[in-house]
């Protein structure tokens, strides 16, 4: 084969290709109307077209499940080492028993609990409900206490202190008995912050 009939064909694959292309084109754009004008005249079809609004919707009900059982156990009597309602909660026995109430594997202490799920800037305009707050004191910084994050700048927790588990504003007042507010985890994710405010929705 010589040059010149190589150049030739080559030139007529390139039009040929083009020509094949441009009929796609115009096909998928005619496909892409039609299905644009089935899902004006039906508007069911646009929610079937949102896959992930479920999954959104779904995520919003583990958040919400998740601060009923916190909020159930207020009251419960703080008891070291305790992981049920009968028996009492610690800190993180309470955590480790909401987060598996809505099959979220947790471990035991709040040390571990801590390095769980993803790190989330210390930021009450960023907080989720089901938020891990993690606590400690000292200029290390160790984690010893946590809670979770129910919404509305508000958290619950099993506090030694008070010797129940309580409900606790994140912004009070520090004291020789509270410990410091170190960090967030996010165990259950999805869904935009709750506020640019306080965190809550």
């Amino acid at each position: 084969m010589d040059f010149m009939t190589f150049s030739a064909t080559t030139t007529l694959r390139h039009r040929v290709l083009r020509s094949l292309s441009g009929c796609a084109l115009v096909l998928t754009c005619a496909r892409s109307a039609g299905a644009q004008a089935q899902l004006e005249a039906k508007p069911e079809a646009i929610d079937a077209a949102k896959p992930f609004a479920a999954w959104s919707a779904s995520v919003h009900n583990v958040r919400d499940s998740l601060v009923s059982v916190a909020r159930a156990q207020v009251g419960t009597k703080y008891v070291r080492g305790g992981n049920s309602p009968e028996a009492g909660f610690d800190c993180s026995g309470l955590v480790r028993y909401v987060m598996a109430a809505l099959k979220v594997n947790l471990p035991r202490t709040a040390r571990q609990q801590a390095t769980q799920g993803l790190a989330v800037v210390r930021d009450t305009t960023r907080l989720r409900p089901g938020d891990l707050l993690t606590f400690g004191k000292g200029k290390r910084g160790q984690v010893s206490h946590i809670g979770i994050y129910i919404g509305g700048g508000k958290y619950v927790h099993a506090s030694s202190v008070a010797g129940r588990v309580i409900e606790s504003d994140i912004g009070r007042t520090s004291s020789p008995l509270i410990k410091a507010w170190r960090g967030v985890r996010r165990v259950v994710s999805g869904s935009a912050a709750d506020s640019t405010r306080n965190g809550d929705g």
